[in-house]
């Protein structure tokens, strides 16, 4: 028997009509046969089926259709053409403002909201001591929420979306505008309710959210589905296909447009199509690395020196917190006014738990010419959790220009447990010092 689908949607499109002028609205209605609209086709043939309890991250830029993609699951806007099935109680923390009156209290929009999705006063009302503990905005309860912060105003909205038992949670980007300690509130309390079976779409730039929290992933660009597939690489090519609009290298999806490129922008693009870089180890893992960049300057090989300075060999495994060297050499095709050169090492999810780069490390790497070649590198312990490890390497001019070249998951390597059968819990090691000192209790002297 398949998976039980929450939600799915069969060739779902979506199209805005734009005006000109207001009276051509009126024209079109009294004077019909002529059109005096431009069509704007937000979303085009979406086809997604999310299976119960998944969680699934949307990315894409700005007005590329993720929003539009969220109202239509939702219900608040009606596709032009396709079919659209929910299967479940829908809870959607949307754009910062719907669902709430304005003129009402706290109290009267948690009852009202509570209300359109389904709640009894009964079930509102038991739930309702918790949703204030959680939104935590004291007295202001029972105050309008027009006189809300927007950060007042997101704690509420969302502590009703998670108090109301939902069975599918939608998330729009909505947490951005809350504080740091709500933020990991919000994070703790949507992983509860993913690990509990709730189906979640949410939608972020937060990469690093979406890699963490998300099942799979889906790219928007252009009102079409561009990229699916694990969180790590929907983001990858989500961040290349920025990196080459960056540059002007992207090729317009609905318009086949032949665009005149620089030979920067040139080099740009064969070191994305063919990264035909030198790595040691592993020669079976680099042909699945990402590259992009202006392609300025390129990364021209990668190794990895063992604790005994040897290449680590076709399949790389390190001894629990063994020191490694990582050598990265770079040679200029176009002179560059400095040089960062930087590298992430990732968990299984894309997270990045070890990195530095030169800037960080106080090493200065001045103008380099075309055809200059460097050495860099960077000595350090792997006190990882045992598990599978990526790396990643890059290099900027500064932390405001875009990459020379940046290459995801060059390689990937293994960490084994430590030899003293110390069990690591967490993803990174901390050495620590515990001590116990145990309390003297006073004599008590009984009476005779």
């Amino acid at each position: 028997m398949g998976e039980e689908i929450a939600i799915s949607l069969k060739n779902v499109s979506k199209c805005f009509k734009r005006y000109s002028r207001p009276v051509d609205r009126l024209k079109e209605v009294l004077l019909p046969g002529k059109s005096r609209t431009d069509e704007f086709w937000a979303l085009r043939d979406i086809n997604i089926e999310i299976p119960k309890g998944q969680t699934v991250g949307i990315v894409g830029r700005n007005g590329s259709g993720k929003s539009t993609l969220l109202q239509i699951i939702v219900g608040t806007l009606t596709p032009s053409s396709g079919d659209v099935r929910v299967v479940g109680r829908v809870s959607a923390l949307l754009e910062l403002g719907s669902g709430f009156n304005p003129e009402f209290t706290g109290r009267q929009n948690v009852f009202f909201n509570g209300q359109l999705l389904g709640l009894s006063q009964k079930q509102i009302e038991d739930r309702f001591d918790d949703i204030v503990a959680f939104a935590d905005i004291g007295d202001f309860i029972e105050q309008p929420v027009k006189t809300y912060s927007s950060g007042m105003y997101v704690r509420l909205a969302f502590s009703v979306a998670v108090n109301v038992d939902p069975e599918i949670l939608i998330v729009d980007e909505a947490l951005a505008v809350g504080d740091v300690v709500f933020q990991h509130r919000c994070m703790r309390r949507m992983r509860a309710m993913m690990d509990s079976g709730v189906t979640t779409l949410f939608v972020s730039h937060d990469s690093g959210a979406i890699k963490t929290l998300c099942n799979s992933a889906v790219m928007i660009h252009d009102g079409k589905i561009h990229t699916t597939g694990l969180p790590n690489t929907v983001i990858i090519e989500y961040l290349k296909l920025v990196t080459e609009l960056e540059l002007g290298l992207a090729q317009d999806i609905t318009v086949n447009s032949q665009q005149q490129v620089n030979p920067v922008v040139d080099n740009a693009i064969q070191a994305s199509d063919s990264p035909n870089f030198d790595i040691e180890s592993p020669s079976s893992n680099f042909s699945k690395a990402t590259r992009r960049g202006s392609g300025k300057a390129r990364i021209e090989s990668v190794k990895i020196l063992n604790q005994l300075g040897h290449y680590a060999g076709e399949s790389p495994i390190f001894a629990f917190n063994e020191e490694v060297t990582l050598i990265v050499n770079l040679k200029v095709y176009y002179t560059i006014k400095s040089c960062i050169v930087g590298f992430h090492v990732c968990d299984k999810n894309g997270n990045e738990v070890i990195g530095s780069n030169t800037l960080e490390e106080n090493i200065k790497i001045d103008k380099l010419e075309s055809g200059e070649e460097i050495e860099i590198k960077f000595k350090f312990n792997l006190p990882l959790r045992p598990s599978s490890y990526s790396l990643t390497v890059a290099g900027a001019e500064s932390y405001e220009s875009l990459s020379f070249d940046w290459i995801d998951n060059i390689m990937v390597f293994q960490i084994l447990p430590p030899d003293t059968g110390k069990l690591i819990h967490a993803l990174v090691h901390q050495p620590m010092v515990v001590k116990v000192n145990k309390k003297v209790l006073p004599t008590v002297v009984t009476p005779a």
